[in-house]
């Protein structure tokens, strides 16, 4: 490690103060942040905590939408229930230490190709609601660990849209509990909409051929015999394209099969 000066404000007002510096990074939760410190594979001269932001921090149901404060912790998503899927979701992240550390809003705004959370917003049609802006799931995700987020761009909500009927299933990296394939399926009265994390290097992706085949006939022999493009899955020590490009498949089916 390396030397660096923390701060960590109170309220969303002074955060944002402290990220006005050029050299100044937010941390929230710090699972993925703390490993690429160590390695130095970054270097900020300045961590500006958000975890000790009590406005950033909490769940709330209006209705059949649930908000959820930027600063909350794996393991209340995972306690709260008012979205059962999601909360199924959030209890199958990493381990207690991680769930009970890591942020909705630090693993949104990381955006790693292999996160559960990207699917569950991009499924939902979540809104991310900054300190300066509200942005719809579908425009938020740009790219592996890249989203529509500015600099000093601070995650404040998640507003998720909780829909009739949903469902979460992985396919996990034992050791990292990563998903290798993960699926997000989520039915409404507008449709279906499927998302799929862990498999693409491009990151989270929506697979539209599922979604018009299960909004047609919400069952998993409704998918059968449909298939993504292996050509821009993820290929590594832990299964090759063509592997992943199979695993989406299966794992929509009980995503769907899941979600009853």
């Amino acid at each position: 490690m390396y030397a660096f000066d923390l701060e960590r404000p109170t309220t969303l007002a002074d955060a944002q103060a402290a990220l006005k510096s050029d050299e100044a990074q937010p941390l929230s939760g710090g699972q993925t942040l703390i490993p690429t410190l160590k390695q130095r594979l970054a270097m900020p001269e300045k961590l500006v905590s958000l975890t000790a932001i009590a406005e950033l921090q909490g769940i709330t149901k209006e209705g059949d939408t649930l908000t959820i404060g930027g600063a909350t912790c794996h393991a209340d998503v995972a306690a709260d229930g008012s979205y059962p899927a999601l909360s199924a979701l959030a209890g199958q992240i990493g381990d207690p230490h991680v769930r009970n550390r890591g942020t909705i809003g630090g693993s949104l705004a990381n955006n790693d190709p292999s996160a559960c959370y990207p699917s569950a917003a991009l499924a939902s049609g979540a809104a991310i609601v900054t300190d300066r802006r509200e942005i719809a799931s579908d425009d938020f995700f740009t790219g592996m660990f890249e989203t529509a987020l500015d600099e000093g761009e601070i995650v404040t909500s998640v507003r998720f849209p909780i829909p009739e009927r949903a469902a979460y299933v992985k396919f996990d990296q034992p050791a990292s509990r990563f998903a290798l394939v993960g699926v997000f399926v989520a039915k409404t009265a507008d449709g279906v909409r499927v998302a799929v994390t862990g498999a693409s290097e491009g990151g989270v992706f929506r697979w539209a051929e599922a979604e018009a085949a299960l909004s047609s006939d919400f069952s998993p022999a409704a998918i059968e015999g449909l298939t993504v493009p292996s050509d821009d899955m993820i290929g590594d020590i832990h299964g090759t394209k063509d592997y992943r490009a199979h695993l989406v498949g299966v794992i929509t089916k009980r995503a769907v099969a899941a979600a009853g």
